[in-house]
């Protein structure tokens, strides 16, 4: 049970939030609440990317900033694989209406991993400085932190015409729009949907703190610190 509880499960949990996520983002929310369109502010990959958080700050809280970083880095790599294996194969099977682009797939593959990367090792970093505070703080602040690390640098390499060396940029995705689909500025659709996601994923890792505490009640009633590493 070792192996499989410090590796294998929060890997998997770790792959399949990613690769669920890489799908999801490529479908803008429909609907409308006023007279604000969903789909000029969200992707659906908002929803189930935040939960990355919840398995890293599990994992860095009952085994240890470094069993956590070995799953981040062991994620990272399957996740990416999978990133671009999984859309051509969902296609194929008649569970996405369009197909991507070899080279428009990899671009999201290398923003995602890059994305993931680096916002779960800052999760990972704040969330042991913090880990002697009070129970919320550290599991709060790193996934916030990690948050806004994740959304800057995913949305910037997957759309940002800087980026366009990594590979082709999604036409929709640049084109002009109202800023959140509500004021007058104008700006393009990626950066209504990386303000829209940021609001989003800061929503839920504040009510993932739910299911954090319930869980760290079950497995740990009276936690201990692990030793910084």
């Amino acid at each position: 049970m070792g192996f499989l509880s410090k590796y294998a499960l929060p890997v998997a949990a770790m792959t399949l939030i990613v690769v669920v996520s890489n799908v999801l983002v490529q479908f803008p929310m429909a609907g409308h609440v006023g007279s604000l369109a969903l789909a000029d502010i969200l992707t659906w990959g908002a929803f189930t990317y935040p939960f990355a958080f919840l398995v890293n700050d599990l994992t860095n809280r009952i085994h240890g900033p470094r069993i956590a970083r070995r799953v981040v880095f062991v994620g990272f790599a399957c996740a990416v694989a999978a990133s671009i294996a999984a859309p051509p194969l969902l296609y194929d099977l008649g569970l996405m209406d369009f197909a991507t682009a070899a080279d428009r797939l990899a671009r999201i593959a290398i923003a995602s991993g890059t994305a993931f990367l680096l916002a779960q090792l800052l999760d990972i970093a704040m969330f042991n400085q913090l880990r002697r505070q009070s129970w919320w703080r550290a599991p709060a602040i790193g996934s916030l932190s990690g948050s806004v690390l994740d959304t800057l640098t995913f949305f910037t390499v997957a759309f940002a015409p800087l980026f366009a060396f990594v590979g082709p940029s999604d036409d929709f995705s640049l084109q002009g729009a109202p800023l959140l689909g509500l004021f007058a500025v104008e700006a393009p659709h990626w950066l209504s949907w990386a303000l829209g996601d940021l609001v989003v994923k800061l929503l839920i890792a504040a009510f993932a703190l739910v299911p954090y505490r319930v869980i760290m009640q079950a497995v740990m009633p009276y936690p201990t610190a692990p030793a910084r590493g």
